[in-house]
């Protein structure tokens, strides 16, 4: 049965209220995405502290070490996540660990991130790995304000383009957190701020999160990067104005640390992904692999 609300308060960081004492390990086993955010880059290095990069990509097989080496260093560890490189429902990686996870370290809460253009079709899976906390990336709920954020989508083996794309993705989205919530698992939605783009539209995007079943929200200031590089990060003043327009429909998570894929340890506290993923070889000369993937 997955954890509750207040369980996921007490002990998942990302769900608490403050500065978070209990920490988390994510695991970098998802390789490609299906969605070609215009905002996102992904990469392999070691230095850049963002969603969508990480030092490799693991195998699930791989995964169970290092969390039993993690939990040693930093026992505070409550929460096993995966949120890329890439995303979790382009391959079966993702929940493959989960299933191992759950074997192996019940007492774990198994959290994921996705895109959501799979989450409808694989719901089903994701009930059934025991997660526990899902987050989705929903940027906009109007399909010609997504065909501004993203180039397109591979769905089924076809690349899909333009509002089209769009309302596929945005149909998927929450019909998959209807079917996510209404199994009583916990989701979260990340929206990027993008002020000339969806500025206008985060209300509309939270009243139907909201209405789909989701329980907590966060607005995560655009990185200006890729395609969208040229655009400028929200001001203070643009996230206060979009925050105060969720919050009438959802509760707001404000504590956001752009956390990597392969991050480990309590955010904002301590930080032993280097050591946790020395023993396989991660190096930053795998920087040259650059590419679009999902912020989920």
């Amino acid at each position: 049965m997955a954890k509750s609300f207040s369980e996921l308060k007490e002990n998942h960081p990302c769900f608490g209220q403050g500065r978070a004492t209990t920490g988390r390990i994510h695991l970098p086993v998802c390789p490609g995405c299906n969605i070609a955010c215009r905002f996102c880059e992904r990469s392999l290095n070691d230095s850049e502290n963002r969603p969508g990069v990480t030092s490799r990509v693991l195998k699930p097989e791989e995964t169970i070490p290092l969390i039993k080496k993690a939990l040693e260093i930093s026992p505070e560890i409550r929460v096993a996540g995966i949120a890329g490189p890439g995303d979790t429902l382009a391959s079966d990686n993702a929940i493959k660990t989960f299933r191992l996870i759950r074997s192996e370290f019940p007492q774990l809460i198994k959290c994921m991130s996705t895109n959501g253009l799979l989450l409808a079709e694989r719901a089903d899976e994701i009930i059934a790995a025991g997660i526990d906390s899902l987050t989705v990336t929903v940027n906009a709920v109007d399909p010609e304000i997504e065909a501004q954020l993203n180039d397109y989508i591979i769905w089924h083996g076809k690349k899909i383009e333009g509002v089209e794309a769009a309302r596929i993705l945005i149909k998927n989205q929450l019909e998959g957190i209807r079917k996510i919530a209404d199994a009583g698992i916990v989701v979260k939605v990340n929206t990027v701020l993008v002020p000339r783009i969806n500025g206008a539209h985060i209300e509309e995007v939270a009243k139907a999160v909201a209405a789909a079943g989701a329980k907590k929200y966060n607005i995560i200031p655009l990185i200006p990067t890729a395609k969208l590089s040229e655009e400028p990060a929200p001001t203070c003043q643009e996230i206060h104005g979009a925050r105060a327009a969720a919050s009438k429909h959802i509760e707001l998570f404000l504590h956001c640390n752009h956390c990597r894929a392969d991050a480990v340890g309590v955010p904002g506290k301590t930080e032993f992904s280097r050591q946790i993923y020395a023993a396989f070889g991660a190096s930053g000369a795998a920087d040259a692999l650059k590419e679009n993937f999902s912020h989920g």
